[in-house]
């Protein structure tokens, strides 16, 4: 998923106190005013301000912290970010590993009509042929003749490997054997929509007013760059199991903002902090700050369609002078490494930085006067000087690094020049996706736990999600032979194929493998820390809530 690095929004400049008045007033408005209420709400900051509450158009983490407490798919997680059965009870696999049968549980939509097989179908027929495109839909490429479909090979839906033998039965037919498969249906794009509600109202099924879920919550109101709020659906089937009555979710575009208003208990939970404040909060606020390793990478992308970095000699220049040691050990600060490859360590039956740059270990003076001979080799120098932008996520430690790595460059030569400008994070993936940009900013936390929900970006099929548009055959094809490996070592040797071309041939620039941080008031019970980083909202609860048996559950 695209990391969530979050968005400015309009009214930013708004007082802190006038922030809170309207906090205060939304929450008795919305049914919040009593002991009772505030006992069961959470008040999450949630980074940034979803582009899309449908599982078809969104793509970020900021997207699933909501979706996945409004959905629930075949498989979910448990408290630690780990696949069990959701709405599949348990699930049989044919000996080729080409056919999973699914048995259903019983459960009700939110409006009380049973959530059938022929949901999932429908759902998963809809992603292939939704328009706009889904940005996400190649990560269910795995199922027999989906990309086909949705490339427009294959006309006729289908044709798609998923049939509802009844309605508690569903049938999925893969093109490749895909042992990883519950951990991918952990994943939104999986999960069912009411057939029921989206073929009355279309694209409209996502507005409060016409929300339908399978959650342990339903959609209450959408106050665009101000909250999403949801209430608890009490027809979800372990609806006995879950203590919170509602949740407010804010795009806490302001890390130190959101850092005060977690201090002053207006937020119980903030989905980041500021590693260079880790010093402060622990002593301000101590208990609060949680760190964990995470299965994620922040990465930057050329665009290889057009000059310079078309060039591989000028990607190889770029990348190898950027310091990824002082970044992490001097901006970052929360234990983020430096990184030289493209899988982060974690991920199963794969040994991370097994393949990595040629330029790890040299030092950066070694690198400048490498990158200074590759530049002039490409014909840059005094007459013809090298100019490009770099675009960056405006947020969080973004817009600190990238003066760093502008001054970075800068040493390579005089005339290396470089504008650096930022972006609100939705509008730097919308510029990514669509090519408008030069050398860009990303992240990407993993969707399951293998290492193709990685390496599988850098495919020509990938589309939207491949930005810089690398393409080789020899990688696709080493991929596809990966897909068709049922062994798990033979299988991840291919993909270390694959992740040494596309490195040796700087199809990207690594910088840093991750760490998930979140502000965590003690007021909240059932967070598990996980290197996933998925913390669904029905395993939470409140101290005030378990400390009186008396308080009223909706």
């Amino acid at each position: 998923m695209e990391r969530d690095i979050k968005m400015k929004i309009t009214h930013r400049s708004i007082a802190h106190a006038t922030t809170a008045l309207m906090l205060s007033l939304a929450l008795v408005s919305c049914g919040g005013g009593n002991e009772a209420d505030k006992a069961r709400t959470l008040h999450f900051g949630n980074s940034a301000e979803p582009l899309s509450l449908d599982p078809h158009q969104a793509s970020g983490v900021w997207e699933n912290r909501i979706i996945g407490d409004l959905l629930i798919g075949l498989v979910t997680d448990d408290p630690k970010g780990r696949p069990i059965p959701g709405m599949a009870t348990g699930w049989t696999t044919s000996s080729d590993g080409l056919v999973w049968t699914f048995k259903l549980r019983d459960a009700l939509w939110s409006d009380g009509v049973p959530v059938t097989a022929d949901d999932f179908v429908y759902a998963w027929r809809r992603i292939m042929t939704t328009k706009p495109p889904a940005k996400y839909a190649s990560i269910l490429y795995v199922i027999k003749n989906a990309e086909q479909i949705y490339d427009g090979r294959i006309k006729d839906v289908t044709q798609l490997g998923v049939r509802a033998i009844d309605a508690k039965t569903l049938e999925v037919t893969l093109d490749h054997p895909a042992p990883y498969l519950p951990g991918l249906l952990t994943h939104y794009t999986s999960f069912p929509i009411p057939k029921h509600v989206v073929e009355k109202v279309g694209s409209a099924w996502i507005k409060a007013e016409n929300f339908v879920g399978n959650g342990p919550f339903k959609l209450k109101q959408w106050k665009p760059n101000d909250f999403v709020h949801v209430v608890r659906n009490t027809n979800y089937y372990e609806n006995a199991k879950v203590c919170l009555d509602q949740i407010f979710y804010y795009p806490t575009t302001d890390d130190n903002a959101a850092e005060r208003r977690v201090r002053t208990g207006e937020l119980d939970i903030n989905a980041n902090f500021s590693g260079s404040r880790l010093e402060e909060i622990n002593k301000n606020l101590p208990g609060y700050a949680r760190i964990h390793s995470y299965t994620g990478l922040t990465y930057y992308l050329f665009n290889m369609r057009k000059p310079p970095f078309n060039d591989e000699r000028v990607r190889a220049a770029i990348s190898m002078t950027a310091d990824r040691e002082f970044v992490t050990s001097q901006i970052l600060k929360a234990k983020q490494e430096p990184a030289y490859s493209l899988v982060p360590p974690g991920v199963a039956h794969y040994t991370s930085g097994a393949v990595t740059t040629d330029f790890k270990g040299q030092s950066l003076q070694t690198r400048l006067v490498r990158a200074r001979k590759l530049l002039e080799e490409a014909g840059y120098g005094p007459s013809k000087p090298l100019k490009f932008t770099f675009s960056f996520r405006n947020t969080n430690d973004n817009p600190r690094v990238a003066p760093v790595v502008q001054q970075n460059w800068a040493k390579i030569a005089p005339w290396v020049q470089v504008d650096i400008l930022g972006a609100e994070t939705q509008i730097n993936y919308e510029k990514l996706r669509n090519g408008d940009f030069q050398l860009g900013d990303a992240g990407w936390i993993s969707d399951f736990n293998d290492a193709k929900n990685f390496v599988y970006l850098f495919q020509t099929s990938t589309d939207q999600l491949n930005y810089g548009k690398y393409s080789n055959p020899e990688f696709d094809r080493l991929m596809d032979a990966a897909d068709l490996e049922k062994d798990t070592k033979k299988r991840a040797a291919l993909m270390q194929e694959a992740e040494a071309l596309v490195l040796k041939e700087n199809g990207l620039m690594p910088m840093w493998f991750l760490t998930n941080r979140n502000l965590v008031s003690p007021r909240i019970t059932g967070w598990e820390d996980n290197a996933v980083d998925i913390h669904r909202a029905r395993y939470l609860c409140t101290t005030d809530a378990l400390k009186s048996a008396t308080l009223p559950k909706s």
